[in-house]
């Protein structure tokens, strides 16, 4: 591979990267066909489809020879208008085809997977995604520059943009997505909703009109009956949406609600609807070309969300008779019939589980973060049906060769703290081990007899850095099984393999969900997370005993040299010690409880094995309590720098154990991995070291600090100014979430240490309160 650099401007850099054509590949018309709008219409009737068992799983894309005069060829070099996975996943496809790829990055990816994975790569500006990743004449620029014939724009950023999508149109780029008449139609949720409703299709009651004057929203919210979901009407992925109980609390939601819509999507309009209290979220993905066919590729479930963000998704949805299903199949593919759709999008529903009603929700013109579920039970490539709609053919299967084999899942790996109301997290990532991928996509298999299959859908690896600039989505985990048991329980063997060090993560947390009875028993709904919060978030528990006893066994063989030949008991100190011939050490440890944790180990040289004794104190109500647990002719071994080999009461274990610096000097993190144990433990600074330095993470009462690196949208207080407990004082974005930090109590503003787009890092002083007596 062979790669330069070169600047045309000062902010635009490119990386060439040198290919081999593929024999298959299929070199596209000239431009003046491949961009014109009367291309040759094909009937669905010329158009030749493998005949497919409907018990099969695989790339039953079903085209014609590459010589065929009635299919188009594919493009030869594409544009990616996107990062992270989803960038990653569309270069998979286009590699598979024989299609060059261009990738386009802001300066703090220059070292991301999908510029590493594309032919070539072009730097669109800084790291905010306003003057990079949607700035629509930078990229069009690019297309121009690169040669690309075409442009994909993954999810998010530009690819519900109407304006983007006419711009690419104007100079003869395909956009590979929707007409911008489409997008506009789709993308304003209320003309979405006129038109749903013209088309028989039943849509949640609500107020859908222009009028966006705070009071009258207000009244309107009041004539639906409160509860009340605020959304915006541009856009989707939770952003720009409130639920609200009560009209005290409507304005302040009102007024969040439109200011994140505003910087997500550049537009503050929002609508109103009724809140529906125990709700499912079943969504159908539907298909279309030019040639006027619509098919549907079944629904899917995305019930289960975080902050109005979907977390686990499956397919098919559980518990929907056939009838149903037919029913929303039926009603989404009428949906995109009636803005002449083509391209890939989702028709997503709002399923009432106490009437067992319907509703037509939002339409998202674009492929869906959730689509590996799909390709899983159909085994169709939807990138490649993208491609090949764009390209002007027809599509490659009708609805009655589209199979739906089995059950899938995906669980979004987030950088985000659940315990801490999921707030998100950055940091480079130091450790990644993964499940080890079966698929890079579904493969032809027979239904009886097809293994569980795992596919792993990631964007970063070792060392990249997660930042506070863009969604903190590391990965997509997704599993496919015989039935939705399997699936479900490769899903949990998988999750238990996943280890992640360097940003919190909700890996923990998707396996307490995955394995929570309710959701066994798919018993699911959009309030599911608030629901069983307790069970799904019960309170730490003391790490079991053995591993506190590998952790101290880890930081001794660490810190001892390892022996060589010739070597003396001087060189050998760490492991011996004066007065006889038995070395002692104490390993202080503190749990995520905050429980002390004394572990002792004791060796003899003849031996080699360890004496190792845990005593652990932890705090009750009524007093605190000490246990001591121990470990006798412990044998260890350091397998690598991260892996220790232990026999441990008679078993022989195997653990992951790495260390990560925290803070004051000396002292670390161990996370420690061990099957369905994950566990972290801080080994605190020596005496010596705690004694300089001052803990940054103790506060002061009335002191507010960033629990994030954030960027400071709102400060809304003065020096002097007196505050009541509950009012908002300082407003903070990160990861494309806002967070609101109020005051702990009444008082007066002493100090105020942020302005407004300031970036501040975790644990920054922003706002001092003196608290009143």
């Amino acid at each position: 591979m062979i790669s330069s650099r070169n600047s045309a401007t000062a902010s635009t850099h490119v990386i060439f990267r040198t290919v081999r054509f593929p024999n298959r590949m299929r070199f596209p018309a000239p431009a003046s066909r491949l961009h014109s709008k009367s291309r040759p219409v094909v009937s669905c009737s010329e158009q030749k489809t493998a005949d497919l068992p409907f018990g099969v799983r695989g790339f039953v894309t079903g085209l014609e020879s590459p010589q065929s005069p009635t299919r188009r060829p594919h493009f030869n070099k594409i544009l990616i208008a996107n990062r992270g996975e989803i960038a990653c996943r569309i270069i998979r496809t286009a590699k598979k085809l024989g299609i060059r790829t261009v990738a386009v990055y802001s300066e703090v990816d220059a070292d991301s997977l999908h510029v590493k994975m594309a032919d070539e790569a072009f730097c669109i500006g800084p790291a905010q995604s306003a003057e990079s990743y949607l700035n629509m004449d930078k990229i069009i620029e690019v297309c121009h520059r690169s040669g690309a014939q075409a442009l994909h724009p993954g999810y998010g950023f530009l690819s519900e943009n109407a304006d983007f999508a006419e711009k690419l149109d104007k100079e003869r780029i395909t956009f590979i997505g929707p007409s911008s008449s489409a997008i506009t139609s789709m993308g304003s949720k209320s003309e979405s909703k006129t038109i749903m409703t013209d088309a028989g299709v039943p849509c949640v009651p609500g107020y859908h009109g222009t009028n966006q004057d705070p009071q009258h929203l207000l009244s309107e919210a009041q004539k639906i009956g409160f509860p009340v979901l605020i959304k915006a009407v541009h856009g989707g992925g939770g952003k720009g949406m409130r639920t609200v109980f009560h009209p005290s609390s409507f304005l302040d939601a009102l007024e969040a609600a439109q200011r994140e819509a505003l910087k997500g999507f550049g537009n503050d309009a929002v609508l109103v609807e009724k809140f529906i209290e125990r709700p499912r979220h079943v969504e159908v993905q539907v298909f279309a070309d030019s040639k006027g066919n619509t098919v549907s590729l079944w629904e899917r479930d995305c019930s289960v969300q975080r902050r109005n963000q979907k977390i686990i998704e499956e397919a098919p949805a559980p518990g929907l008779s056939s009838e149903l299903r037919a029913d929303l199949s039926a009603k989404a593919v009428a949906a995109a019939k009636a803005v002449n759709y083509i391209g890939a999008g989702t028709i997503e529903f709002i399923f009432d589980k106490d009437t067992n009603e319907f509703f037509f929700m939002e339409m998202n013109t674009r492929l869906q973060v959730e689509h590996p579920v799909t390709e899983m039970i159909t085994g169709l490539d939807l990138v490649e049906w993208q491609l090949e709609v764009a390209a002007g053919n027809p599509l490659p299967l009708s609805q009655s060769e589209i199979p739906m084999i089995g059950h899938a899942f995906e669980a979004r790996i987030y950088a985000e703290n659940p315990r801490n109301n999921f707030l998100p997290d950055s940091g480079v990532l130091l450790h990644l081990s993964t499940p080890t991928p079966t698929h890079i996509f579904p493969s032809p298999t027979a239904a009886s007899s097809f293994a569980p299959a795992i596919r792993l859908e990631q964007g970063f690896g070792i060392g990249a850095q997660i930042g506070v600039f863009y969604d903190p989505m590391i990965a997509k985990l997704v599993v496919h099984g015989a039935d939705r048991t399997e699936a479900l329980r490769v899903l949990c063997l998988a999750l238990e393999e996943y280890q992640v060090v360097g940003v919190t993560t909700n890996i923990r947390f998707l396996r307490a969900l995955a394995s929570h009875p309710a959701f066994i028993a798919a018993e699911v709904e959009t309030g599911f997370i608030p629901k069983y919060r307790d069970q799904l978030l019960p309170p730490l528990t003391e790490p079991p005993a053995e591993l506190l006893a590998q952790a101290a066994l880890f930081i001794v063989l660490r810190d001892q040299p390892p022996s060589s030949p010739g070597s003396t008991p001087w060189t050998r100190l760490a492991s011996r010690r004066f007065g006889g011939d038995v070395h002692m050490r104490t390993v202080v440890l503190e749990s995520e409880t905050g429980a002390a944790v004394s572990v002792k180990i004791s060796t003899r040289p003849d031996s080699g094995l360890y004496d190792i004794t845990v005593q652990s104190v932890t705090a009750a109500s009524s007093g605190a309590t000490m246990s001591s647990v121990e470990f006798r002719s412990v044998s260890a071994t350091l397998v690598n720098p991260t892996t220790l080999s232990a026999i441990l009461a008679g078993a022989l274990t195997r653990v992951t154990i790495v260390p990560q610096p925290h803070g004051a000097v000396g002292a670390e993190r161990l996370h420690i991995f061990s099957g369905a144990h994950a566990v972290t433990v801080l080994r605190p600074a020596p005496a010596w070291a705690q004694v300089l330095i001052t803990d940054a993470h103790t506060t002061a009462r009335g002191v507010l600090r960033a629990p994030m690196p954030s960027l400071v949208v709102d400060v809304r207080v003065a020096i002097g100014e007196w505050v009541e407990k509950g009012q908002a004082i300082v407003v903070l974005e990160s990861m494309k979430t806002e967070t609101v930090l109020r005051a702990p109590a009444d008082g007066l503003v002493k100090a105020v240490g942020c302005v407004k787009g300031e970036m501040v890092k975790e644990g920054s002083v922003l706002v001092d309160i003196e608290e009143s007596e």
